[in-house]
């Protein structure tokens, strides 16, 4: 369940609300005047939401691509592409 405080007890309560999103990993919703105002998140999971939202945008254009043409390309190629691109040698 989502963690909903006012706004004044992020001055009032730091350090609680600071341990809860860095144990949980969870966010920690904002009200001003009873309405929704901000949300507090560790950089850890800010981080790790860019990364997701940036996956599931890959994702989406593959598919799209996918949907648009009729060129497949193989597992091995795409592996062998990227080992180029990393530097990383299959053994």
């Amino acid at each position: 369940m989502s963690m909903i405080r006012p706004v004044s007890d992020l001055r009032n309560n730091f350090a609680e609300i600071s341990k809860y999103v860095h144990e949980t990993d969870k966010p920690v919703f904002l009200t001003k005047n009873g309405r929704g105002s901000m949300v507090v998140m560790s950089m850890e999971a800010y981080e790790q939401n860019k990364f997701d939202e940036m996956v599931y945008l890959k994702l989406r254009e593959a598919d799209i691509e996918a949907r648009t043409t009729d060129e497949r390309v193989s597992f091995d190629d795409v592996l062998a592409e990227m080992e180029e691109i990393i530097g990383v040698r299959n053994v």
